[in-house]
C-alpha cells in the first residue's frame, strides 16, 4: 500500500509543509541550523531527500538497506548544542521517530487535501507498510505506534507539546515563498514570474495545511479568503490527477528509485559534519531490516512500474 500511496505526486505539494514539521521539532531545527546548507541550495537538499526517500520504499531490499547505511553514517556526527542549551544528536531515535512521523501523516494528509480521502483500510494497510520503513531505516519496533489510532494519539501529542516556535522554521518557510533558482543558468527575467506564483502556491499549501495550533503558535496568518483559494487550488489538483493513470502518479518515485540502484546509489560525504544534512534525511543508528516482505524488500522500482502498468484507471 505503501508503494501506491507514498510516491504520488500531491505528496510533493506538501513538501514545504513537511519540511517545517520537522524542523519545528527541537532537536531536527538545531541540527538543521548548524549542518545544513539549504538555505543555500534548497534545490539540491530537497532532490536529495526524494531521491533518498524514493530509494528506500521503492528500491528493494539491497536498496534500502544501503540507503540506510548510508544516512547513519552521514549523521552520525551532527551533534552539539542549541542556543537554549540543549543537547542534540541527528541519530536521537525520538527526533528520527517524527521525522517519520511526519512523512507517514503527509501521505495520508495529501490524499485528503488534494486527492480522494483514503479508506480507514487503506490507512491501516498504508500505515503498517510505512511502519515497515521505519524498521528500515533503523527505528526499533517498540519506538513505532502500534497502529494508526496509535500514530495519531502520538502525533496529536508531538504537535501540542513538542514542536516549538524556531529560526529553522521561519528559514524553511522563507525559502518556500522566496524560491530560489534551480539552475543559475535559468534566466533571472524567465524565473521571477515562475517563482512568483510557486512562491504563493507554496505558502498557501504550506500554511493552510499546518494544524491551525501551528499556524498561530508560528505566527501565520490565515483567513477564509485564503482557505477558498485552498480549496480552489485542491479542485484543480483533483482534476488534472483524475486525468493521470495510477502507475504515472508515482513514476517520479520509481524513477528515482531506479536511478539510484543503477547509479550506485547516493554519495556520502567524507565528513558528515559537512554542511549537508537537511530536513527529511536522518537515522537513529540502529541496524537496518530490510527483508523481502517488506516495502524496502520488494521488486526493483521497474519491475513495479510494470506490474501496476496494466492497472484499470481510477478515480484520484
Amino acid at each position: 500500500m505503501a508503494w501506491r500511496y507514498f510516491g504520488d505526486a500531491r505528496t510533493m505539494l506538501l513538501g514545504p509543509q513537511v519540511l517545517v514539521l520537522q524542523v519545528a521539532h527541537p532537536v531536527v531545527g538545531a541540527g538543521v541550523l548548524e549542518h545544513s546548507n539549504y538555505r543555500d541550495d534548497p534545490w539540491k537538499r530537497l532532490f536529495r531527500t526524494f531521491l533518498s526517500l524514493s530509494t528506500i520504499v521503492y528500491a528493494g531490499e539491497r536498496g534500502a538497506a544501503a540507503e540506510s547505511a548510508r544516512l547513519r553514517a552521514l549523521h552520525r556526527d551532527i551533534k552539539g548544542v542549541d542556543a537554549q542549551g540543549r543537547r542534540y544528536h541527528a541519530l536521537n531515535p525520538e527526533a528520527y521517530l517524527w521525522v517519520h512521523a511526519t512523512l507517514v501523516q503527509g501521505g495520508v494528509d495529501a490524499h485528503r487535501i488534494l486527492g480522494r480521502p483514503l479508506t480507514p483500510e487503506q490507512i491501516e494497510a498504508y500505515y503498517a507498510d510505512m511502519r515497515e520503513v521505519g524498521l528500515v531505516l533503523g527505528l526499533r519496533d517498540h519506538h513505532l505506534p502500534a497502529d494508526w489510532r496509535a500514530f495519531q494519539d502520538y502525533y496529536a501529542e508531538v504537535v501540542v507539546t513538542r514542536l516549538e516556535d524556531n529560526q529553522a522554521v521561519h528559514d524553511v518557510i522563507e525559502s518556500v515563498r522566496r524560491l530560489k533558482k534551480p539552475f543559475r543558468w535559468i534566466p533571472g527575467f524567465l524565473w521571477s514570474p515562475v517563482a512568483l506564483l510557486a512562491g504563493r502556491i507554496g505558502d498557501l499549501v504550506t500554511a493552510g495545511t499546518l494544524p491551525p495550533l501551528l499556524r498561530d503558535r508560528f505566527g501565520l496568518t490565515w483567513s477564509a479568503r485564503e482557505e477558498r483559494r485552498l480549496r480552489r487550488f485542491a479542485r484543480l489538483v483533483r482534476v488534472l490527477m483524475a486525468l493521470v493513470i495510477p502507475p504515472l502518479r508515482i513514476a517520479g518515485g520509481l524513477a528515482a528509485a531506479e536511478w539510484t540502484t543503477r547509479s550506485g546509489g547516493l554519495t556520502t560525504p567524507g565528513s558528515a559534519g559537512q554542511r549537508n544534512a537537511g530536513p527529511g534525511n536522518a537515522g537513529p543508528g540502529n541496524a537496518g531490516h530490510g527483508d523481502a516482505g517488506r516495502p524496502g524488500g520488494r521488486r526493483s522500482a521497474g519491475a513495479e512500474f510494470a506490474r501496476h502498468a496494466g492497472e484499470p484507471r481510477r478515480s484520484a
